[in-house]
Formats: C-alpha cells, sequence, structure tokens
C-alpha cells in the first residue's frame, strides 16, 4: 500500500519464476475488478497463459482468475509469493527517500520506469560464470548509458 495525496493506492506486482518484474499496476482497489485489469493487462503483454499462478491469499485473485482463464493452476499460500514481496524493499526504500507521492499518475509512471531498469540490471548470478556475469553486467551499464543519453539531448 502506498499513500498519495492522502489516497491509498495498492501495488499489483507480476514477477515471474527468474524474479523478473513482468508488470506493476497501482489501484486504488483490491477487489475482483482490479486483479481482472492486471490479468487482462498481464496476458496482453506475455501473449500466453502461465502454467501455475502463485500469489498472496487476498481472494479476489481467484475470483478473477476462475473468470479469466480457469484451467490455470492457483497457489495460494503465504510463504509462496515472496518473489514479488521482496520486489516491493526497494521501492519502499525510494518511496520513503522521496517523502510519499502526490498524484497517482506519478506513482504509476515512477513505478513502470524502476521495474524496467531494475530488470535491465537483474541478471540470475548463481546460474553464469564469474566471467558471463561481468560481461553481462557491462552491457546492461552500456545499455543504460546510452538510453541516459538519448534522453539528455
Amino acid at each position: 500500500m502506498v499513500s498519495t495525496n492522502g489516497a491509498k493506492q495498492w501495488l499489483w506486482r507480476a514477477v515471474d519464476e527468474n524474479g523478473v518484474v513482468l508488470d506493476v499496476l497501482a489501484q486504488s482497489r483490491r477487489d475482483k475488478k482490479a486483479a481482472k485489469r492486471l490479468m487482462i493487462k498481464l496476458l496482453k503483454a506475455q501473449g500466453i497463459k502461465p502454467g501455475v499462478m502463485i500469489t498472496d491469499k487476498l481472494r479476489s485473485y481467484d475470483t478473477a482468475k476462475r473468470e479469466i482463464i480457469p484451467s490455470v493452476k492457483h497457489r495460494s499460500h503465504k510463504g509462496l509469493n515472496n518473489r514479488a514481496e521482496n520486489s516491493h524493499l526497494l521501492f519502499r526504500r525510494r518511496e520513503r527517500i522521496m517523502q510519499r507521492f502526490k498524484p497517482a499518475r506519478h506513482l504509476q509512471r515512477f513505478v513502470s520506469a524502476r521495474e524496467q531498469v531494475q530488470n535491465l540490471f537483474h541478471l540470475p548470478r548463481h546460474e553464469m560464470t564469474p566471467s558471463d556475469f561481468r560481461d553481462f553486467r557491462h552491457s546492461a551499464i552500456q545499455t543504460w548509458h546510452e538510453i541516459a543519453r538519448l534522453n539528455v539531448a
């Protein structure tokens, strides 16, 4: 939950099995309609149905899933969605530094851009050799410098 001008905004975040953030959506509600909106947005962006969907214990996910993708297996447990919960930590730190967001659209714009940058630097270190990690990290930094140069000009 994030506060924008005193109004509560809920961050809906989708993370794949490798920890890459697929999408983030800031909404004022945590109901079936909001869950359906996130699922439809994800299905359009990904183009394929997931094999398994892991969520927290919010029942809105289950009711929305039954309407949109009933064939997908849904697992809901306190510890299973740790990837999504841990991806909130860096955002929380940044939110404290910025001393809250004012309008809700600033929040949505910030989280969308931040997650794309985070995905650029997210590397599965445990699946590669140190030299490969350095090479991938170097290319990610070069890509970031190119993007930053384009935005400055």
